[in-house]
């Protein structure tokens, strides 16, 4: 789906990006949550948006315990 609307480079992100416009502008606006186990640990994966949306950024990084920064090469 991500790749038929020209987002192909998104298809990670488009899984946890579930508003229209994130997914027209290819782009985290909003946190989006994706719970996980292993039989040691519980997960929840955090994506939450860049500079563009500070508060909602903030708002999603305030429940995390520990984090992962991924910045584009």
């Amino acid at each position: 789906e991500a790749a038929e609307l020209g987002k192909g480079s998104f298809k990670y992100a488009w899984v946890l990006d579930k508003l229209k416009a994130e997914r027209e502008r290819g782009i985290t606006i909003d946190i989006a949550l994706w719970k996980f186990e292993t039989p040691k640990y519980y997960v929840t994966v955090i994506d939450a948006p860049g500079h563009g949306f500070l508060k909602n950024m903030i708002t999603g990084t305030s429940q995390a315990d520990c984090a992962i920064l991924i910045i584009a090469a």
